[in-house]
């Protein structure tokens, strides 16, 4: 059995055609942000039959499951990035849409502490910088 299959299965999601392709894309995307509409003309320029209702409804169905994290940066698309047990933030380049991820200790230290502060444990965030090129 395929690593895809067996983290479907594990998911509680039935071995799908559109959801072995899709799951496949994300690991195999090594900038880790897609949106449904990249992942469908992904989809149709290999050949695959996928609609985009079909896209999105797997997504939701992968965020749900855990599998995914939705992330909406521009405030218009959202793109979405597999989940992963490791925490870390973003970056968005206000110019051309890029997304870089990062780990700060430094600032997930501070974070705690502030929540700390105010009488409060920290149990989840996100943190996303909006950046431009240095000219």
């Amino acid at each position: 059995m395929t690593t895809q299959n067996q983290e479907l299965k594990k998911a509680g999601l039935k071995v799908t055609l559109p959801r072995l392709k899709i799951l496949q894309m994300f690991e195999g995307n090594p900038d880790g942000h897609l949106s449904a509409e990249e992942v469908y003309k992904a989809l149709q320029d290999g050949g695959e039959d996928v609609g985009l209702a079909t896209v999105y409804r797997v997504l939701t169905q992968f965020e749900s499951a855990g599998l995914v994290m939705k992330h909406n940066f521009d405030g218009t698309h959202s793109v979405y990035e597999l989940a992963s047990e490791e925490h870390h933030d973003h970056m968005v380049n206000i110019e051309n849409g890029e997304v870089v991820e990062f780990v700060d200790p430094v600032i997930e230290e501070r974070q705690r502490a502030i929540a700390k502060e105010h009488g409060f444990d920290l149990v989840d965030h996100s943190l996303v910088l909006y950046v431009r090129p240095k000219k």
